[in-house]
């Protein structure tokens, strides 16, 4: 009888020292896709990737047909060649030759007023002595003066002539050349996005298309998966929430691989029932919180989204 109750003592006694059983916490992998699109529609005239490829950042991923979209830029930077030399024309003035015309009559006219100014100083001295009549002094100065107005008027045309266009012409002309860059730079967004390139370094996890079929605006053609969006997604009882937060690291046990650790990320703050996909007998009618963690992106790159996983702290 006293052998029977120190064995009971020492069994209770190892029972007392023993660690409690670790339940991990049940989840599944989670990944947070990219679709890329293309803003403009078009047919689908390449596509550069397969489901599963591995694509770096930059790399090409599809192409649609955009015809139109080149002409419209030839177009748009004809427009723009145009817009530039009408205003470099207007800046320049008249051509030199047109310049060598009116300067050729202003010398002229010169030479014609200084005969006339010559002419009048003789008819004024014949006047003064009676010689000439009044309207032939009339004549000669009356001649002169008009030949000093064509002088001035010749001078005045070959200064406007060397100035250019006038300024409120010259600032309409230069609207007009923004406008055209303005343009050319939209036709060429708009070729350039006939074209998309992987955003970052991903996996090809599913192509929507196939060449030649026509792509609505905004549809997306490449889904990608970059390692670094690939998450972890448990659930934890009520009674056990409280003690985590984010930033803890937490361990993930898969079937066949080592365990991996992970951060986490967020917690819900909304609890839930248990979700009946989470097979836990224990747990089953006790609410539970929703907790997300991800991995090292160099650690996550083989990862599948829908694995079931057990985290433990």
């Amino acid at each position: 009888m006293r052998s029977l109750l120190l064995l009971l003592v020492a069994g209770l006694a190892l029972a007392g020292c023993s660690r409690p059983a670790v339940h991990p916490y049940q989840g599944y992998l989670e990944g947070e896709y990219i679709y890329v699109a293309a803003p403009l529609a078009g047919r689908l005239e390449k596509l550069s990737v397969a489901k599963g490829d591995r694509v770096a950042a930059g790399a090409p991923l599809f192409t649609l047909e955009r015809s139109a979209e080149l002409a419209s830029q030839r177009q748009a930077a004809d427009q723009l060649r145009a817009a530039r030399a009408r205003l470099e024309d207007l800046q320049k003035g008249s051509r030199p030759s047109e310049l060598a015309a009116l300067e050729a009559r202003v010398e002229q006219a010169r030479a014609t007023t200084q005969l006339s100014q010559l002419d009048l100083d003789r008819q004024t001295a014949l006047h003064a002595t009676k010689v000439i009549s009044d309207s032939d002094y009339d004549r000669a100065r009356l001649t002169h003066e008009k030949n000093v107005r064509a002088l001035d008027e010749l001078s005045a045309d070959l200064a406007t002539a060397r100035l250019g266009g006038r300024a409120d012409t010259i600032a309409a002309a230069q609207a007009d050349a923004a406008a055209a860059e303005a343009a050319l730079a939209r036709a060429d967004w708009n070729v350039e996005q006939k074209a998309q390139a992987a955003p970052r370094a991903a996996l090809v996890y599913d192509t929507l298309y196939r060449e030649g079929e026509f792509i609505a605006a905004a549809n997306p053609v490449v889904a990608l998966l970059p390692p670094e969006n690939i998450k972890v997604r448990f659930f934890v009882p009520e009674a056990e929430f409280t003690g985590l937060k984010a930033g803890d690291t937490v361990q993930v046990n898969f079937s066949g691989r080592p365990a991996l650790a992970a951060r986490v990320s967020y917690l819900s703050p909304q609890p839930e029932y248990t979700p009946p996909v989470l097979y836990n007998r224990e747990n089953r009618s006790k609410l539970v919180f929703m907790v997300e963690a991800v991995f090292d992106p160099a650690a996550a790159r083989d990862l599948h989204p829908g694995q079931p996983v057990d985290v433990t702290k």
